[in-house]
């Protein structure tokens, strides 16, 4: 239930993270106030900016320039990890190909996700099985985004539980069948500069990314410091920017938060628009519930919401693949 906000709070959540795993963590001052402060961002705005979260600034720094070092390369270079439905939608994609609501986006990416042996997952998941697709260049490029998955999943786990106390259940609660074994994906994305060829800036419809919402629980969002780009949508349809703050992550929930929370938490309309004549680097980690689970409604949130249903079950691998079919074009 998003609300008519005009700014993105910032919530610190060391004191969560400090007692993330301790049986009695809701009993904590300080994690009761990092959950108030979690459910208030949740349902007003769906965004919050995460400090406190442990993961060093430099290693935030550093994946987001490996990335521009690859995206500088040779576009012949770049073709040499394209993505294609062969390679289980993994690897780059040029200007152009990414699709939102069908109009194509002016960035390019690679697309990473957590890598799946044939047959795991039956039918549905077949068109994802694979690896991922590593550049060789730079070097330690795939050693460097491993070790910053491994942490954001980390971290994620630990907000996810935080928000599970928000809603009213127990800090495991999101865990188990629902996210006990989570799928992520992570895109790692570069937007052209606005050019000013002959004296005319880009068109307004040259949309980094256009409006949408994400399809899982959380998104993790490492942005160019010094590049203001990402703007969010409140009820009034007014786009507020989520203005980079250094050693912050922009974290906001997605679809599948919203269907648990039966709408009492809101996955809010975001787009991206790069009017700087820099090009910006951005590194979007999306973590996710366990790729065969069936969502539908907490029965907590069923009753915090008059025990009206206000979403249908959906299963997670099938909501995921749905959308990657649609989302490129190749």
């Amino acid at each position: 239930m998003a609300t008519d906000f005009k700014s993105i709070p910032i919530i610190d959540v060391a004191p969560l993270l400090a007692k993330s795993d301790d049986p009695e963590m809701a009993q904590d001052p300080g994690v009761s106030s990092v959950v108030r402060q979690l459910d208030q961002a949740c349902r007003e705005s769906g965004f919050f900016y995460v400090k406190g979260h442990g993961i060093p600034d430099s290693l935030l720094k550093e994946v987001k320039e490996l990335i521009r070092k690859f995206f500088e390369l040779p576009y012949e270079e770049k073709l040499k990890i394209k993505m294609t439905p062969e390679t289980g939608y993994r690897g780059y994609q040029r200007l152009g190909e990414n699709v939102t609501k069908g109009t194509p986006d002016m960035h390019e990416a690679i697309d990473c996700y957590r890598e799946m042996k044939p047959g795991m997952y039956g039918a549905v998941g077949q068109p994802m099985e694979g690896s991922n697709e590593w550049p060789a260049n730079p070097s330690n490029f795939k050693q460097r985004m491993e070790e910053y998955v491994r942490l954001c999943t980390d971290l994620s786990r630990k907000i996810l539980r935080g928000i599970a106390l928000a809603l009213g259940g127990s800090a495991d609660e999101l865990e188990g069948e629902r996210a006990g074994d989570p799928f992520w994906v992570m895109r790692l994305i570069g937007y052209p500069g606005v050019h000013n060829a002959n004296g005319k800036d880009m068109p307004e419809n040259d949309i980094g990314c256009g409006a949408h919402t994400d399809y899982g629980l959380l998104t993790l969002v490492n942005q160019d410091d010094d590049i203001p780009a990402l703007q969010v949508r409140n009820v009034s349809g007014e786009w507020i920017w989520a203005v980079p703050i250094p050693g912050t992550f922009v974290c906001n929930i997605g679809d599948i938060l919203k269907i648990l929370s039966n709408g009492l938490y809101e996955s809010t309309l975001h787009r991206v628009i790069n009017n700087s004549p820099k090009y910006r680097v951005c590194v979007a980690f999306f973590y996710e519930p366990n790729f065969d689970a069936a969502i539908e409604p907490l029965d907590m949130c069923k009753q915090r919401t008059e025990g009206t249903i206000k979403f249908e079950r959906a299963v997670y691998g099938e909501h995921l693949v749905n959308k990657v079919l649609t989302n490129f074009v190749m």
